[in-house]
Parts: structure tokens; C-alpha cells; sequence
């Protein structure tokens, strides 16, 4: 599950934050061994997290290469955070036995390196772990009206995978997925039955309705919260937030930002039950 750093309007998951800590402190460790070595950093404190970033960002692209193909440019675009994080620490371990293999005076400087950066990223890992709550977050205490005029509480919905998207039409990330979701919806099987819901935050009545008919999200389905009660007792006032509900009603993953088709299929697959591709 993602955990977040606010300040203020700005949110960073923490785990790129240690990632960005770890790369430091590898880098650092594989500079100053050079250098006791009277060599220069070289190329390889750059080329070496570069090749892992291409390598994980591949190693997700390959895995969910039929909704990448409709629309390659999405390649690219790295703020859906689609990552195969082993797939990158794999073509580390590679480069640096390169190194050893062609007796690259670099070769110890960079094992050091890529071994501090290794053991930070996991020591990070396993404290975000240790940490998160050993309780998983249920489906909260809230309820709302709908385009349809029915009322919709999410307690009730417990039973089936629920994915709860927190969004405002003046959002662009927020407008730029409503037709992955909307497309995720109409295009799930028969036993997936995931509900989706786009409960608006802040907004007036009428001006969701507009919206909502530009896209043609589901009148039930698009729930209005116009004091933004919803966003706030979830603690999560950032927008587009997306969270994933499994069948017991527990809270099985966050996104904060932008989905892409293949990380939405990704968080579906760990609610639903079924195997990503």
C-alpha cells in the first residue's frame, strides 16, 4: 500500500523517498572509494541507475504490454508510477558483473555502491512495513447521494471489490484517467465485479452532474461530497486519490495521482483476486 508524506499541498510517497535516499548513499559510498582508488567517480555512478530505472520501468511495460500497445506514448509517461522495482535491482546486479568480467577498475567502487544502495532500499522497505498498521483500514463509515438520487454507504458494500476514486472536475489528472476507469469498468468480467465509484470532492451539485454527463460516468456511481467529508476523514485531501477495497471491505492499496491503464489493472487484480497479466 502507498503511504504518503504530506507538506502542505505537496505529497510524496515514502518509498520514493527512500529510494531517493538509497541512490544518494550509493553514490556517495561508490565516489569515495574511487576516489581512495585515484580514480575519478567515472560514468558509471550515473549509467548504473540509469540502466536499473529503464530495466524496471521495462520490466512493467512488458508485463502489462496489451494495454501499453493501444497507446505508446504512455511509455513514457513515468507518473502513473508503473514499476518492476526487482526487474531494475536485476539489471544492476548485471551491469556490475559486467564490470567484473571486463576487470573495470570501477568494479569494487560500484559493487559498494550498488550494495549500500540495495540495503538502504530494503531497510526502508521492511520499516514502512513494520510500521503500517497491523490492522488493514475498512471501508469507512460514510455514505453519500448519487447522480441518481440513491443514497450509496460504503459499509453496505462489502462483499465485492470497491474502488473509490476522489476526484474534482477541475483537476486535469483527475479528468485525464476518468476514461481508464470508465473503460476499466465497462471491460472487467463477469466474476471481477468490482464497483467503482467517483465520489466528487467540493464541488456543487450541478457542476458535477455536467461533468459527469460529459463523460458518461454512471449517474449511481458518481457520488457527490460537496464539503469533501469523505477526502478528509481518509486523510487524503490530494486529488486524484484512488482507493482499493478488497471483498472483506479492507483497504488494500492507495494511489495518490494519475492512473495509467496497466497500474489500475494492477491494483484491480490485488482486490479482485485474480493474477495480473
Amino acid at each position: 500500500m502507498d503511504r504518503v508524506l504530506h507538506l502542505g499541498p505537496l505529497v510524496l510517497p515514502w518509498m520514493l523517498l527512500v529510494l531517493l535516499g538509497a541512490w544518494q548513499l550509493g553514490t556517495m559510498v561508490h565516489e569515495r572509494l574511487a576516489a581512495r582508488r585515484g580514480l575519478t567517480g567515472g560514468p558509471h555512478g550515473w549509467r548504473l541507475p540509469l540502466v536499473a530505472l529503464i530495466a524496471a520501468r521495462l520490466g512493467f511495460v512488458l508485463r502489462y504490454a496489451d494495454l501499453y500497445a493501444s497507446a505508446s506514448v504512455a511509455v513514457l509517461d513515468i507518473r502513473d508510477g508503473g514499476w518492476s522495482p526487482w526487474a531494475g535491482l536485476g539489471a544492476a546486479l548485471l551491469y556490475v558483473a559486467l564490470l567484473w568480467l571486463r576487470r573495470s577498475p570501477w568494479r569494487q567502487s560500484a559493487t559498494a555502491g550498488l550494495a549500500t544502495f540495495a540495503g538502504v532500499w530494503l531497510l526502508g522497505w521492511g520499516v514502512l512495513q513494520a510500521t503500517a498498521p497491523r490492522e488493514q483500514a475498512a471501508l469507512p463509515s460514510w455514505q453519500g447521494v448519487a447522480l441518481d438520487a440513491r443514497t450509496v454507504a460504503l459499509p453496505e458494500l462489502k462483499g465485492q471489490p470497491v474502488v473509490v476514486n476522489l476526484w474534482a472536475s477541475w483537476c486535469p489528472p483527475c479528468r485525464r484517467e476518468m476514461p481508464v476507469m470508465l473503460q476499466a469498468r465497462e471491460a472487467q468480467s463477469p466474476q471481477s465485479q468490482v464497483r467503482f465509484l467517483w465520489v466528487n470532492q467540493g464541488e456543487p451539485p450541478e457542476t458535477v452532474a455536467r461533468f459527469a454527463a460529459q463523460q458518461r460516468l454512471p449517474a449511481a456511481d458518481v457520488l457527490l461530497d460537496s464539503a469533501g467529508q469523505l477526502g478528509s476523514a481518509l486523510g487524503h485531501k490530494a486529488l486524484p486519490t484512488t482507493l482499493f477495497y478488497d471483498r472483506q471491505g479492507r483497504l488494500a492499496a492507495v494511489r495518490v495521482g494519475e492512473l495509467s491503464a496497466a497500474t489500475l489493472a494492477q491494483h484491480i487484480a490485488l482486490i479482485s483476486g485474480h493474477s495480473a497479466p
